[in-house]
């Protein structure tokens, strides 16, 4: 018998065809709702990230005296007096840190011994001529922990003293979202750098843009996908400029000069770049006195690497004929995410130090579950306490952390001449 099968208009039933924008924006809605949900009941009651105090033995590390001499100091009444909570253990707040160091460097200037002032409040000396420190943390490759390194520069040179902008240049606004910011709910236009180096008539002072974090001494330009205006309207006003029409800066001093006008107030900028070498990155590393390029310890990535450099060399040979001056105080490759027990990762760091030399860190930044669960809460090791992980786990990040940071802050200090 043979069956015959009669042709029809109908389409097959199957699954039915996505409605490509619409179910994006769906999706995009649902999940940033939830975003919302969590911010609400991890930072109750106004949605704020806030930071959290510090026992005196970190307060003491922090400041570099000893716990007893800051008891000393409380007992006296000298300085901010601490919370005491139960048993008589003292907590101090970032601000009350700062504010002992002004004490102490205060002290010290009294008595003649400069060094030892410098060394409690670490601000660059303008009348010495210390320049601010413009320090682009970059790769072109996501996964290279770019913002985790970013975010913790930052946070580090904050504790130790000094006066920080970090500037979220990633449209993704990672960094933006470690300090709290939810960018769909929380900027509207113009409240990124692209406010500042936008080639129109509606760019804004950077000063008008840059806000305050709940870290004392760390100011903030938040990031959102605006940024990526950037990138589309800087070929329109080269080619306005090859037709006689003037649109200011070139693109890559735009950034410089944003930041020239903040200059009085910082010591250090830490930039996160986006992964991508783009017009925004040249830029910023047109900007930088200094940069940081964050390498993950395997092969593809550094073959990405590889690329990222030779690009990175061609783009500013033409920036440099077009009239930019490229000068780095340093320019060092830090390694990520390191398993010191595997085999593979620590050949391919030697084979980078075999290379580069000491332009590579010496201090790596270790995978940690300590930083990675941090991270599930949208906070740093640096904000997170102690008594939320086994003592060796976050002891062990901890060290490593503050060996990456306090190298970068010898090489800023070295730039400065001290």
């Amino acid at each position: 018998m043979v069956s015959v099968v009669q042709a029809t208009d109908e389409k097959p039933q199957g699954t039915p065809s996505i409605v490509a924008d619409a179910a994006i924006a769906a999706d995009a809605r649902a999940l940033s709702e939830q975003l919302k949900a969590m911010r609400e009941r991890l930072y109750p009651p106004m949605a704020q990230k806030t930071l959290r105090q510090f026992s005196s033995g970190e307060a003491a590390k922090l400041i570099g005296v000893s716990d007893g001499y800051l008891r000393q100091l409380s007992l006296a009444g000298e300085g901010p007096q601490p919370e005491t909570g139960t048993g008589g253990r003292r907590f101090y707040t970032l601000n009350d840190i700062n504010a002992l160091r002004h004490h102490l460097a205060e002290q010290a200037l009294a008595k003649g011994n400069t060094a030892k002032a410098r060394s409690y409040l670490p601000q660059r000396d303008l009348s010495r001529g210390e320049h601010m420190q413009v320090i682009s943390v970059t790769n072109f490759k996501g996964g290279s922990g770019k913002t985790t390194s970013a975010v913790h520069l930052a946070q580090y040179l904050a504790l130790t003293g000094h006066r920080v902008l970090a500037i979220d240049l990633d449209p993704q606004a990672s960094l933006s979202a470690m300090f709290g910011y939810q960018p769909e709910l929380d900027l509207t236009g113009n409240d990124t750098l692209y406010g500042a180096i936008r080639y129109d008539d509606q760019a804004r002072p950077l000063s008008q843009i840059i806000r305050g974090t709940y870290f004392p001494g760390l100011d903030l330009v938040p990031g959102n996908i605006e940024l990526q205006e950037f990138e589309h309207e800087t070929p329109q006003a080269l080619t306005r400029r090859h037709s006689g029409i003037d649109s200011g800066p070139l693109f890559f001093a735009r950034i410089q000069a944003a930041l020239a006008s903040v200059e009085q107030n910082y010591d250090v900028v830490v930039i996160d770049c986006p992964p991508q070498l783009g017009y925004l990155t040249l830029s910023a590393l047109c900007a930088s006195t200094s940069v940081i390029v964050t390498v993950h310890p395997q092969m593809l990535d550094v073959a990405s690497m590889n690329q990222f450099l030779f690009m990175t060399s061609d783009l500013l040979g033409v920036v440099r004929e077009a009239g930019g001056e490229l000068n780095f105080d340093f320019l060092r490759y830090l390694v990520t995410r390191f398993e010191p027990n595997d085999g593979p990762q620590t050949q391919i760091v030697g084979f980078m130090r075999s290379l580069f030399g000491d332009r590579v860190l010496t201090a790596p930044m270790l995978k940690s579950t300590a930083v990675s669960d941090a991270g599930l809460t949208k906070q740093t090791l640096y904000e997170v306490g102690r008594e939320n992980f086994t003592r060796t786990t976050y002891d062990r990040a901890q060290e490593a952390m503050n060996a990456v940071n306090a190298e970068i802050e010898k090489l800023v200090h070295d730039a400065w001449g001290r």
